[in-house]
């Protein structure tokens, strides 16, 4: 058999390995080994420089494969695996070594343990580099259809981009009404559009589009199948109205006599709706829904108005798509009972209320029958918290409330603003705000995570106190008509939807993607891609950015119609497997069947799910299953190396 000529190729990763990893004295360390027919130092491995180099390298000296001995494979293994293919090489003879996460940083107190580290990685990889095989990539056809998940702001869009590129798409909304957190707003920060008319436009741009199918009062139920074809069952529930005969005045007597009411979630719990509603003309489709949880079934609307009908039915759907984008949105931070006052003081609202109020008020601004003028906000809350879950900055809080407060003064006479905060936010153009807030007279004050303002109740008067820092720690009191609690962003409450695709989750507990700039929009869930504030606080701006890069991945996966999943999976051997089923319990991705096959059962591996993660590999007692490129010849010489 002819002996492998490997390249082997060190970086110095500018100075985050070469600082604390003596990267020489690895590559000497290294060259002596039998297959290293070239061993090299870069500065920077991922440069075009250096991949130009190495494709010269393969090319004049025919190179069997390569090792590259720098940071994460998560961040560069596939840079790598694109300089073998340039250079006519099969990607999967390429190996990483990871000797920055792995010894550079993790031993930076320690440079000779680090090294000596590093030049054990890189042998390891060497060794592994013996039993790389050429392998072929599995083809399979997918279906030129995306499943968009939310259709809030960022849903609409993706779904209108993919629409564009002549993509299906089924746009499925568990709400009866599209547009999600942006159809609650009326006027928008550092924009003249407001957020009904951002709705309403957006839906308009939904409907001229044959390719997409809008599914609203739907949930998906039940996922099946991997990336080129997923089966999804999505329960719709119906609206109980007949649109073909829905006449307007019928349906408002139709509200008129329904004798239910309930809170009404679309106004933040400030006024209460009927079980049959459409109170707003943000709600798109512009048809009424009954709300059958609350429906009492008592006839009142149908003896009224001919379009209600009880008679229609649930209905489970199949839908088959390639891709699946997922733009759920987010959730406002529900304070707890008693925090600043909350529930507990009469004069205490969120900011998602107050934005409501000023949206919906003329003249005077009023709450619970008072008028307003002196109003206190009070920022961070349910963000960066010290004693909480929630220790991220949710970003866009203080000019939502900047804009709110300068709003409110333009538009109500003798408001007076009072921010109290812990260092504000408005970045890149939003600052205009923050200036405008000044020049009206606002007033800000500023304390530490460990003095927070305080909220007191007496009698119905509700002062804020706090130490400020501003003024040389001095304590200063407001009376407030209105305090006003700056909440911010939390992942949704209910999160069926994320565990149903198994999409990983950060320590934010918002969606998690690959990464955050290679990768940006990615799940390591093949197919499955991220979009809008589901995967973190973001303005509007930043999820319609995000919609649009989601699309843009979810086309570019179906888009030739075949694709190339990676070989590097599990794999049976019939004649050890007695099926206990104790690998199909490992597996996190449902890639092990249950079958018959030449009279006995045992466990097969679906290809196009399997990520070779290996997590069935260990459990396996007669030692049936083994991963391809991972054999156990192959980590027990990487074992060799190490030891």
């Amino acid at each position: 058999m002819k002996k492998k000529k490997i390249g082997v190729y060190i970086c110095h990763c500018g100075g985050n390995i070469s600082d604390y990893v003596d990267v020489e004295k690895v590559r000497q360390s290294v060259e002596g080994e039998d297959i290293v027919f070239i061993a090299k130092t870069t500065m920077f491995a991922c440069s075009d420089t250096n991949q130009r180099d190495m494709v010269d390298d393969i090319k004049a000296n025919n190179l069997d494969g390569v090792i590259v001995a720098s940071c994460s494979p998560k961040l560069h293994q596939l840079t790598f695996r694109n300089v073998s293919i340039r250079a006519d090489l099969n990607k999967y003879t390429y190996v990483h070594a990871n000797i920055r996460e792995q010894a550079s940083w993790a031993h930076s107190d320690n440079k000779m343990g680090a090294t000596e580290k590093a030049i054990h990685l890189v042998k390891a990889a060497i060794a592994k580099a013996r039993y790389a095989d050429a392998l072929e990539t599995n083809k399979i056809k997918a279906k030129k259809a995306v499943a968009v998940i939310g259709a809030g702001v960022a849903g609409m869009k993706a779904a209108i981009s993919l629409a564009e590129k002549n993509t299906e798409v089924i746009l499925i909304e568990k709400e009866p009404f599209v547009g999600g957190r942006v159809a609650q707003w009326d006027s928008l920060s550092t924009t003249t559009e407001t957020g009904k008319n951002m709705v309403k436009r957006l839906y308009s741009e939904l409907t001229k589009h044959d390719n997409i199918t809008i599914l609203t009062n739907s949930e998906v139920i039940e996922n099946k199948g991997s990336v080129g074809n997923i089966s999804l069952k999505v329960k719709r529930t119906p609206r109980f109205i007949k649109a073909s005969a829905c006449h307007p005045d019928d349906l408002k007597r139709a509200i008129e006599v329904c004798p239910v009411e309930v809170p009404d979630e679309f106004n933040f719990r400030l006024s209460n709706r009927k079980a049959i509603y459409k109170n707003y003309p943000s709600e798109y489709p512009q048809i009424p829904v009954i709300d059958v949880k609350n429906c009492t079934r008592c006839g009142e609307c149908e003896k009224v108005c001919k379009a209600v009908d009880f008679t229609e039915k649930e209905e489970i759907l199949d839908v088959e798509v390639g891709s699946v984008l997922m733009a759920t949105g987010f959730d406002s931070y529900t304070p707890e009972y008693g925090e600043f006052g909350y529930a507990t003081s009469d004069n205490v609202i969120t900011l998602p209320q107050f934005k409501r109020m000023i949206d919906t008020q003329f003249d005077k601004l009023t709450y619970n029958g008072k008028q307003i003028k002196n109003i206190a906000y009070i920022y961070c809350v349910g963000s960066r918290q010290t004693d909480g879950e929630n220790t991220y900055c949710s970003r866009n809080c203080c000019t939502s409330t900047i804009h709110a407060a300068v709003t409110a003064k333009q538009k109500f006479a003798d408001i007076n603003n009072y921010h109290f905060n812990r260092g504000l936010r408005t970045y890149g153009k939003q600052e205009i705000l923050y200036a405008d807030s000044l020049r009206s007279g606002d007033i800000y004050l500023q304390s530490y995570e460990d003095g927070l303002p305080t909220v007191i109740t007496e009698g119905k008067k509700t002062i804020v106190k706090i130490n400020d820092i501003l003024t040389n720690g001095r304590e200063i009191e407001v009376e407030a008509d209105l305090v006003v609690l700056v909440t911010g962003m939390v992942p949704r409450a209910d999160n069926t939807i994320g565990s149903l695709f198994k999409i990983p989750k950060g320590r934010d507990k918002f969606y998690n993607e690959v990464h955050m700039k290679l990768r940006p929009v990615e799940t390591v869930i093949d197919g499955i891609t991220i979009a809008g504030a589901c995967q973190g606080p973001k303005n509007i701006a930043e999820s319609v950015n995000s919609a649009l890069s989601a699309a843009t991945k979810s086309y570019s996966i179906l888009s030739k119609g075949e694709l190339e999943t990676d070989p590097l999976v599990a794999t049976i051997d019939p004649e050890k497997c007695t099926w206990c089923g104790a690998c199909e319990a490992a597996c996190p991705f449902d890639a092990i069947l249950k079958v018959e096959k030449d009279g006995k059962t045992i466990a097969e591996i679906n290809n196009t799910v399997c990520k070779g993660c290996g997590m069935c590999a260990p459990v396996c007692d007669p030692d049936a299953v083994n991963l391809i490129a991972c054999s156990s010849k192959e980590i027990m010489s990487m074992i060799d190396a190490l030891v």
